[in-house]
């Protein structure tokens, strides 16, 4: 009895099985577990950093010459350096997607109560100095701030966004030790600048905290130009000296490892973390103190970049790529982003204050500036692209 009743039963209940597995299928999308956090490190959905220039006759900068925040030797508009119109009409065109130009109005709202931090060498000084100038557009009550060992930066009141500099030339502690009057002159060594490659410089090592965003930089203080044979760098560790003595480059590598390892350790997790790689310098016939000059009227064109930046050709700009190979491996597998602005930036030998650098004599003195670039001028799109990459980064928590 009870088998015949079932068998008219069971169509239905095949039906009701199906029914119900399909859905199961349905609702599934909606109550599958949360994903773990992302890897705040992971790629943006476009490449902004390869790309070409194009020339827009309607691009206009966003500020002038009366920001308060210049530096005088970067206002270009000031010191009345030729073409600023036209190194200011070219637009970077990343290859796959549009990059679009910072509104700074809706970027401090996205920045409300939060800060950034720009830690290292006068390159992000020139990228602080376009950012504050840029933002500045938004918050004319921006105020000049300086604490928490910054060394310069702004307040925009009506954000309570704080952006600053922390000047950190090796990122590690170092001070010079004169040599003592009792020891002898034979070996014409005046002293040495004493290198703690696992302690971060006092400008940086207590700003965690503060910052919400945080852009990282070394490499121009790495040569032989700022720490001539007679004042050589000397690397210490754990306060004892690393020996043997390390070479210049060696002694980056460490320092490059283990500054990476206190920003991954003692920096809040929370914080938006970035390293810039090289700006590129710009030096024909000869390096900053052999007469070299950048006296260009027009961008690099694609072809001309290796001959000028391959190591392999060993020209005076090489540096870069070099230093940038060793950023590149410090980093690696870290939630640590490359600000990769080497090749966007090895386009403008135009771009660059040259011999306009409001300074009677400072041409005679210092030489050409083909290093740091003109404000306004290709630190405003590093602004643009960094800018970008934060509200992505943010959007996506």
């Amino acid at each position: 009895m009870p088998a015949k009743l079932l068998s008219p039963l069971f169509p239905w209940l095949i039906l009701l099985t199906l029914f119900l597995i399909f859905l199961y299928s349905s609702l599934l999308p909606f109550h599958t577990p949360s994903s773990p956090s992302k890897n705040i490190s992971a790629s943006p959905p476009c490449d902004f950093f390869k790309g070409h220039w194009v020339s827009d006759p309607n691009r206009k900068p966003i500020y002038d010459e009366t920001c308060p925040f210049h530096r005088n030797s970067w206002n270009c508009l000031r010191n009345k350096r030729d073409d600023m119109v036209r190194i200011n009409s070219w637009k970077w065109m990343p290859e796959t997607c549009d990059l679009p130009r910072i509104d700074p109005f809706r970027f401090l709202d996205l920045m409300r109560n939060r800060n950034i931090g720009l830690v290292g060498d006068s390159l992000n000084e020139n990228f602080l100095v376009s950012f504050l100038c840029v933002l500045r557009v938004a918050d004319l009550g921006a105020k000049k701030w300086k604490k928490k060992g910054a060394w310069r930066g702004a307040y925009f009141p009506k954000f309570n966004v704080t952006v600053a500099y922390h000047r950190a030339v090796l990122l590690a502690k170092y001070e010079w030790q004169p040599k003592q009057p009792s020891v002898g002159d034979q070996d014409g060594l005046k002293g040495i600048n004493k290198v703690d490659v696992d302690i971060p410089a006092d400008d940086w090592a207590s700003i965690g905290d503060f910052y919400d965003v945080l852009v990282f930089n070394t490499g121009h203080w790495w040569g032989p130009d700022k720490f001539p044979k007679e004042k050589p760098l000397v690397f210490y560790q754990a306060g004892q000296p690393i020996l043997p003595p390390l070479e210049m480059q060696d002694g980056l590598k460490l320092v490059l490892q283990n500054m990476v390892t206190h920003i991954q350790k003692d920096l809040p997790r929370k914080a938006l973390k970035f390293w810039r790689l090289q700006s590129p310098r710009h030096f024909h016939g000869g390096d900053w103190n052999q007469n070299g000059s950048c006296l260009f009227s027009d961008p690099l064109e694609e072809p001309q970049l290796d001959l000028w930046f391959d190591p392999r050709n060993n020209g005076v700009n090489k540096e870069a790529r070099i230093l940038n190979g060793m950023i590149k491996d410090a980093v690696r597998g870290t939630e640590i982003q490359l600000l990769d602005l080497s090749h966007l930036s090895e386009f403008r030998a135009d771009a660059h204050p040259a011999v306009w650098l409001g300074k009677k004599d400072a041409v005679a003195i210092w030489g050409q500036d083909c290093m740091h670039w003109c404000l306004p001028g290709v630190p405003d799109t590093w602004v643009d692209i960094l800018s970008e990459l934060i509200r992505i980064r943010l959007t996506r928590r």
